[in-house]
């Protein structure tokens, strides 16, 4: 059995992560993130050197998180600190960060690496009411968004996520295969990418809209980042 649990990476989600894991109790816990990331989310100050796209977008998330008194990435971090409390595997879905900023780099055109980086240089004058909106609108009409993601941003949207995609829909094929029940907690923007390639495996999914409606009250922000 696999889960798919789609979440932000700068609000805080960490009490419904838990208890969506402790109730399924999985023998596997898989996490959006390699092994690097990890060790960032868990000692962000050594890993804010150097001037790179991950580094902009980190910025990006820990500043918006910060708005809404949370800590980016900590769902991730509770999700890997609950896999050992209840006796799971950690497993690391994605590819290697380092590869795949490389075959971005390398993918894009120039053209679509200035376009680029002025959308990543305005994430860092982002508001709450316009972080707001655009997951509204994701939420609405996903397929147009990615579509809309893919007309301005070919290479993006085929490296960030549909490669990514099949690179995790492929780990949790075998991870499901060999110890049975998979709980993966991904961006909200892979969640149906990843059930389409998944389906003849019938993933049971939790959106992102049904954790903010769990939520516990008072930790309930509510901005996204719907892929890192």
């Amino acid at each position: 059995m696999i889960t798919l649990i789609g979440v932000g990476h700068v609000f805080d989600l960490r009490a419904a992560i838990r208890n969506e894991i402790e109730e399924r109790r999985p023998a596997v816990v898989g996490v959006e993130l390699d092994p690097a990331r990890l060790e960032a989310l868990r000692a962000p100050e050594a890993s804010q050197s150097g001037f790179t796209i991950y580094a902009v977008l980190a910025y990006v998330q820990r500043r918006i998180a910060s708005e809404y008194g949370t800590r980016a990435g900590a769902e991730m971090l509770a999700a890997a600190d609950t896999a050992r409390e209840v006796g799971a595997r950690l497993a690391f879905l994605d590819l290697d960060s380092r590869f795949v900023l490389g075959r971005l780099l390398r993918a894009m055109t120039w053209r679509e690496k200035a376009k680029f980086a002025f959308s990543v240089l305005g994430g860092l004058f982002l508001r709450r009411s316009t972080v707001e909106s655009e997951l509204q609108k994701f939420e609405s009409d996903e397929a147009a968004f990615l579509e809309a993601l893919a007309k301005d941003f070919p290479a993006v949207k085929r490296v960030l996520i549909d490669e990514r995609n099949a690179h995790m829909a492929g780990a949790l094929r075998s991870l499901e295969a060999e110890h049975g029940s998979v709980v993966a907690v991904v961006g909200e923007g892979h969640v149906e990418g990843l059930r389409a390639l998944l389906t003849d495996r019938f993933p049971d999914v939790i959106r992102l809209r049904d954790l903010r409606t769990t939520a516990v009250p008072g930790n309930a922000s509510s901005t996204v980042s719907l892929d890192r």
